[in-house]
């Protein structure tokens, strides 16, 4: 089937996914506000005169909100349903900006990175939730992507229109996020598998006939109730993600994890500017910030075109090594670099950087909602997803506040020899343990990952035999 014709078949669907985009656009302009907002807060004329050990607090706050969302999306997503939930998200966002933007003291930056980081842990933990019920199997990957992609923007935004407005202004700007995302998704239809389980047989067809452009969608939905019935209990419980018919599934989201979180992107893009300041380029760090931001987009938009087609398991290997190459080149360029050195240096240390970053964009970025969406049952889903949200943030927050103590008493180049590591490791885990689930059914991925298999079956005949004998 070609592009065109997987669009046209799939309209309605990636019109579902633009809007549920706009919340990941919605967040990063949240999460990218440090690179630009930083050095103006710093300077003597900030608006608000802070310190660099409290910069790095006004960073790290976000992750302590981050962790406590799921928390309230566990209940909510379930409870109130996964567009609810997604809509309830631009409340915190707003508030955080109207902060920013009238605030006078360091108290309000810190409230409103904390209002931030509620409204990101509820997106991370329901959005890929809610495009994974909604998409079908052979587009779901693409339609996942597509959100990361759109989310990309935000930094191109914040990091070229960043340092070019005060610090007022900039809040303005981060408030059109949560303006647009409701307006492009309110009006979307409920999760089909939501409203099944709350009983609403008719508002889920109606559901699932607009999503599929159809009105034979019976046996679809049958398929969707079974699947539910063999769950046995729709709302799930904290408890039961420690049964043992789930701890490979939840070994996949872990590793995932620690290799999203360990290597280190985050940090970089949080102080993108920052880090830009200690490299001897021909280039401001602005303009380095810039490009950065647009080649990220760039990078996600392959993405997108790629993960329905070469799949998610090759992408993430292929990821993982480009951050671990880029990680382990910037490291040697901050530990061997002085004052004096050449520009050229500094430029190789900057392509290290946007490797680095293509890398995590190409796959870690998005592959991993991917999994969460595919391969957790739907009694655990929402929890599993909450108690991933949550370790995201622990790791994010220690991340973030080591980077700062170690640059002050070891050099640069020590975290990004260790988030280099955490690569290493990252590398040998997925290879061993990840599944390949591109063009498969939630059914035909839940019994894949619990035979601990890492490829599909074909013609009788697993791939890899000797990776599934490791993988069990």
């Amino acid at each position: 089937m070609t592009l065109i014709q997987i669009l046209s078949t799939h309209r309605n669907e990636f019109v579902a996914a633009l809007g549920v985009s706009f919340s990941a656009y919605m967040i990063i302009l949240c999460m990218s506000w440090s690179s630009p907002a930083l050095p103006k807060l710093v300077a003597t004329d900030s608006p608000i005169p802070i310190t660099a050990d409290e910069g790095s607090w006004i960073v790290s706050t976000l992750s302590i909100g981050l962790m406590l969302g799921p928390l309230i999306t566990a209940v909510a997503a379930d409870r109130i349903g996964r567009k609810r939930t997604l809509l309830f998200t631009a409340l915190p966002i707003t508030m955080g900006w109207m902060f920013m933007a009238f605030g006078d003291s360091i108290g309000f930056l810190y409230s409103a990175r904390f209002l931030f980081g509620l409204a990101v842990g509820t997106t991370f933990a329901v959005s890929p939730m809610y495009l994974g019920e909604i998409c079908s199997q052979n587009i779901r990957g693409s339609a996942v992507s597509l959100t990361g992609f759109i989310g990309k923007l935000a930094f191109i935004v914040m990091y070229g229109i960043g340092p070019t407005v005060n610090f007022r202004t900039l809040a303005w700007i981060g408030l059109s996020g949560p303006v647009i995302f409701i307006l492009l998704f309110i009006w979307l239809p409920e999760s089909p598998y939501y409203l099944l389980g709350k009983g609403k047989d008719t508002e889920a067809e109606l559901s699932l006939r607009w999503f599929r452009r159809s009105t034979s969608v019976t046996k679809e939905l049958v398929a969707m109730k079974q699947f539910l019935q063999q769950s046995k209990d729709y709302q799930g419980s904290f408890k039961q993600l420690f049964a043992p018919q789930y701890r490979k599934n939840l070994r996949i989201i872990c590793i995932l994890l620690f290799a999203t979180t360990c290597t280190g992107v985050t940090m970089i893009l949080a102080y993108a500017q920052t880090i830009f300041m200690k490299i001897s380029s021909d280039l401001d760090p602005e303009e380095m910030s810039l490009v950065l931001g647009i080649i990220q987009a760039l990078a996600t938009g392959i993405a997108v075109v790629l993960i329905d087609r070469i799949g998610r398991r090759p992408l993430v290997l292929f990821s993982i090594v480009g951050i671990t190459s880029g990680l382990v080149l910037t490291s040697a360029y901050f530990a061997t670099a002085s004052e004096n050195s050449s520009p050229y240096l500094g430029w190789m240390a900057f392509i290290a950087l946007l490797v680095t970053v293509i890398s995590f964009d190409v796959g870690l970025f998005v592959i991993p909602s991917i999994y969460h969406a595919e391969v957790l049952p739907k009694p655990i889903r929402a929890y599993a997803n909450a108690a991933s949200t949550i370790g995201h943030g622990a790791i994010q927050f220690v991340n973030l506040k080591l980077f700062q103590i170690l640059t002050d008493n070891a050099g640069v180049y020590v975290p990004f020899a260790l988030y280099g590591l955490a690569g290493v490791v990252s590398g040998v885990l997925v290879y061993v343990y990840i599944p390949e689930t591109k063009g498969q059914s939630l059914e035909e991925i839940e019994k894949m990952v619990a035979e601990g298999r890492v490829k599909p079956v074909r013609d009788g005949k697993m791939y890899d035999d000797k990776i599934k004998k490791l993988a069990v």
